[in-house]
This record gives C-alpha cells, structure tokens and sequence, in this order.
C-alpha cells in the first residue's frame, strides 16, 4: 500500500501486525502529535517526552497484536503513552499531602492568560497533574482515567481535587 493512502484504523492495525513499515509510518505520523503533547504534559520536559513517545511507539507496535478494536485505537495508544509517562516520572512521590480546604471563590483576574494557567498546571506533582489533564482537559471520566492509569476511581477523584487546590493556591499567590 502506498504511504500516501489513507489507511483506516484497522487497516493500520493489520499492517502493523504483519511489519508493515508503511503501515508503522502512517499509525506514528498519525498520532505522534497529539501522544506528544499528552507525554509532555505529564513529563513536564522536552527530553523526557521525546523518550517516553518513543518507548510508547516501540510498545506500541510490539502490542499491536493485542489491540481487540475494543474503543479506539487513539485511546488504546494514549493508555501506553501515559503509563509510559507516569513511569518515567515515578520517582515522584506517588501521593501528595493533603492540603486545607481552600473552596472558597477566588475571582480572578481578566488578564489570566492561558499561558500563566499552562505554566501553574506544568508545577503541580506529576501524578496529579496527569489526572487533571487527562480529566479536565483531555475530556476523559474518573473511570476511564481510574483503567488507564492503574488506580481506583476513588484515587482519581482525589487526585484531581487534589491538583485543583494547588492550581487555586498557586494562581491566588500569583494574583493576590
């Protein structure tokens, strides 16, 4: 099949599955942007998410073979991109202290740039930061989340509260 085809899902898997090259290239050009971003999101450095998509990729077409179609093959990716991720950053610790209760409304200001947010949510911990993303960002479910990451639904939950008290702590010292 010529590279310059446009291969649906299953035809990439198939080709991926029987070694393909034009197949590899195609899944890889596919979604490497989008993996990515989501890896350096995580990762919170440049280096490390260009490791972690290329460890992703390489598990990626090991495992091609156990992708059942069930879901969609983005999704199957993006589980091993940001397992892959979490593991390069495990060193981490994995729970954070809880912080006090800080729901009190903060009105923020009008210039809060989407710059100044990207750069608060790249200085929470990594773990919390990935449930966030993959949550509020990426549009994910506690439950999806919960399977995607290894972790109860519970843990998910808190991990995201968690990391929304430190993005308010950490926006309210910047702004206040």
């Amino acid at each position: 099949m010529l590279i310059s085809e446009f291969m649906t899902d299953q035809q990439l898997v198939e080709g991926c599955r029987q070694g393909d090259r034009c197949a590899q290239r195609q899944l890889f050009e596919q979604f490497q942007r989008i993996m990515y971003s989501t890896v350096y999101r995580i990762t919170n450095d440049e280096d490390d998410a260009h490791d972690v998509l290329q460890e992703g990729f390489i598990q990626v077409f090991k495992d091609i073979g156990q992708f059942r179609g069930v879901g969609s093959l983005g999704g199957w990716i993006k589980t091993i991109m940001v397992r892959k991720a979490l593991r390069k950053i495990q060193h981490e610790k994995r729970y954070e202290p809880l912080l006090p209760d800080s729901t009190a409304a903060i009105i923020w200001p009008d210039d809060l740039s989407g710059e100044v947010l990207d750069q608060a949510i790249r200085e929470i911990p990594a773990k919390c930061r990935a449930v966030f993303l993959l949550i509020e960002v990426e549009g994910y479910a506690h439950r999806e989340v919960a399977d995607m990451l290894s972790i109860s639904e519970g843990t998910s939950k808190s991990q995201l509260h968690y990391a929304k008290q430190l993005l308010r702590i950490k926006l309210k010292s910047w702004y206040v």
